[in-house]
C-alpha cells in the first residue's frame, strides 16, 4: 500500500491581507548594527536576498522614524532621503525574487542615552523612571541608559507624526507595508505598560489611555499608506 503524502501546515500559501505568500515561514526583523550612520548599506542587499524566497514574506530589522529613535549603534533608520534612497536597491533585490518586504519602524524612547539622541539631549519616554544598566548583545559591554524625559503632552503629535512620515517614506522606499514596533519595551510599549507609565493626563492611567498613544499612530499610519500595508507587533506581557 502506498504512503500517503503528508501536507505540512508551514509551507502551504497564505493569504495575507491583499498578498499571496507562497508559504508561512517569516524573516523577523533582526537588528544586525551594520548600517553606518544609520543609513542602510550595500551590503544588506546581499543579506536580504538571501532570504528571500517567491512569496516569502520579510520583515526588515527595526528602522528608526526620527533622529530621536536610535539607542544602539549603526541601526537604520528612515527619516531622511538618504537613508529612503539606500533602501531602494535593497528592496528591489527583493522583489526582483518574489518577496514581500515590510519595513519595521521604531522608536526606542528611553532605551537609549545622550550619546544616540541630537545635540546630547536626553532620550524620551512616556516616564521620567531610568532604566538599570545592561548587557549588550556581544555579551561584554554594559548599556548605560540616561534619565528619560517625560514627553510633555503637547509633544505627543510631533512623535505620531513621525511615524507617519517614516511609513511614507517607506512606501517611497518601495516597501510593501510597515510593521510599527510596539514592542520589547521600546516607546510605543513604554506608554503601555502600567508600570512604566505614571503619567496622569490622556496617556496614562487607564488601560484606554494608556493605548491611546499606540492608537494614534496606527491610525496615522493607516490614513497615509492605507490598512492593507500596516501591522503591529505588540508584547503579550
Amino acid at each position: 500500500m502506498g504512503s500517503i503524502e503528508k501536507t505540512i501546515p508551514l509551507l502551504t500559501p497564505y493569504k495575507m491581507g491583499k498578498f499571496q505568500l507562497s508559504h508561512r515561514v517569516v524573516l523577523a526583523p533582526l537588528t544586525r548594527q551594520r548600517s553606518y550612520g544609520n543609513v542602510p548599506q550595500p551590503h544588506a542587499i546581499l543579506y536580504y536576498s538571501q532570504r528571500t524566497t517567491k512569496g516569502g514574506f520579510l520583515i526588515t530589522e527595526a528602522t528608526g522614524v526620527s533622529d530621536t529613535a536610535q539607542g544602539y549603534p549603526d541601526t537604520p533608520g528612515i527619516w531622511t532621503k538618504e537613508q529612503v534612497e539606500a533602501w531602494k536597491p535593497i528592496v528591489d533585490a527583493v522583489h526582483a525574487k518574489g518577496g514581500v518586504f515590510f519595513c519595521q519602524i521604531w522608536h526606542v524612547g528611553r532605551v537609549s542615552n545622550t550619546g544616540f539622541q541630537p545635540n546630547g539631549q536626553a532620550p524620551i519616554s512616556s516616564t521620567d523612571k531610568s532604566l538599570t544598566p545592561q548587557i549588550r548583545s556581544n555579551g561584554i559591554d554594559e548599556a548605560q541608559f540616561t534619565p528619560p524625559r517625560r514627553l510633555k503632552t503637547e509633544e505627543i503629535p510631533q512623535i505620531v507624526n513621525d511615524f507617519r512620515i517614516a511609513a511614507r517614506n517607506a512606501i517611497e522606499a518601495g516597501f510593501d507595508g510597515v510593521e510599527i514596533h510596539g514592542a520589547h519595551g521600546y516607546l510605543i510599549d513604554q506608554f503601555m505598560k502600567d508600570h512604566v507609565n505614571d503619567r496622569t493626563d490622556e496617556y496614562g492611567g487607564t488601560l484606554e489611555n494608556r493605548c491611546r498613544f499606540a492608537l494614534e499612530i496606527v491610525e496615522a499610519v493607516v490614513n497615509e499608506i492605507g490598512a492593507d500595508r500596516v501591522g503591529i507587533r505588540l508584547s503579550f506581557c
